[in-house]
């Protein structure tokens, strides 16, 4: 397991300390009974939604072209809720982030599949779990790491102090973690038969980027699950994961995607989407709708929102 970066003597100056007031209230956050700290961002979230028009008009234009089946009335149920899920995710962030081992262990989890994993591990090679941005995924990462060793890739963020600490408490459960532009030393971890969590399912442009279908949409898609398989030979396996209505996790790792990956990055990424949907469908108000997924348009196609 990695070692915690240090903490730099610089984000001590005053110029960083709203953000470690921040920082602060969020881990007294984490001390809240998780019911309580789940009700009070989906409240937060609804209360907040009516402030925030743009975010609304694209969770309601995803929800429309992702879900035209729906009618008007079960859309806007659906985006009620996603809405909520908004909040829920904060808090989700907080107990994946600060919360103690004893906390989660309060929590119902079940986890199937793991044979399948096994299955890889006795033929050596690595493992590429692939998900997506649901409310709950950096606390099912932080569960499924109490099961098996796992690593994470990552986006910097902006404020410095919020990067630093949440790699320290990210490295507290995580094998290794790694930015999304350290790919050789991903494609090491994975050769040396490491298992990487993994997201691809954010609007992506330039030439790393193929449109492949999302919800019958096309959709600008990073191509890194393709290359970090073939350089590596790792599998790709998707993870599932969702909340229950018994306020536990069901997580749900699925046999590795076969002959993968092909000569054809296209249909490679195709077939991820595709996996990313199905897990969707299982928990659709989970899903981080807000995010404009379709906002990069292939050449002569209007703007979705």
């Amino acid at each position: 397991m990695q070692a915690p970066p240090p903490i730099p003597r610089k984000l001590l100056a005053p110029r960083h300390w709203p953000a470690w007031l921040g920082l602060y209230t969020i881990r007294m956050l984490a001390r809240l009974p998780i019911r309580w700290l789940l009700a009070a961002g989906a409240a937060f979230s609804a209360a907040a939604s009516p402030l925030l028009r743009e975010r609304r008009h694209v969770i309601a234009r995803n929800l429309e072209i992702c879900f035209p089946d729906l009618d008007g009335r079960q859309r806007e149920a659906l985006r009620r809720e996603a809405t909520r899920e908004m909040g829920r995710m904060l808090g989700e962030f907080v107990l994946g982030w600060f919360a103690t081992d004893r906390k989660l262990a309060s929590l119902s989890v079940t986890i199937q599949g793991l044979h399948h994993l096994e299955a890889v591990r006795r033929q050596g090679r690595g493992v590429l779990l692939v998900g997506g941005h649901f409310s709950h995924l950096e606390l099912c990462a932080r569960l499924i790491s109490r099961q098996i060793a796992i690593a994470g890739m990552y986006r910097h963020m902006d404020s410095e102090v919020f990067e630093t600490m949440v790699l320290r408490a990210r490295r507290g459960y995580a094998d290794a973690m790694f930015a999304k532009d350290e790919l050789r030393a991903t494609v090491k971890y994975l050769k040396r038969g490491g298992i990487v969590w993994y997201a691809p399912d954010q609007d992506m442009r330039g030439k790393e980027s193929v449109f492949a279908p999302f919800f019958g949409i096309p959709a600008s898609t990073i191509t890194a699950t393709h290359h970090l398989a073939r350089l590596s030979g790792a599998a790709v396996m998707p993870f599932f994961h969702r909340r229950t209505r018994c306020g536990g996790y069901a997580l749900r790792l699925e046999a590795p995607l076969a002959d993968f990956p092909s000569g054809d990055v296209v249909a490679d990424t195709a077939r991820v989407n595709a996996a990313i949907e199905r897990m969707v469908r299982e928990a659709p108000a989970q899903y981080l709708w807000a995010h404009k997924r379709f906002k990069t348009r292939p050449p002569g196609l209007p703007s979705v929102y």
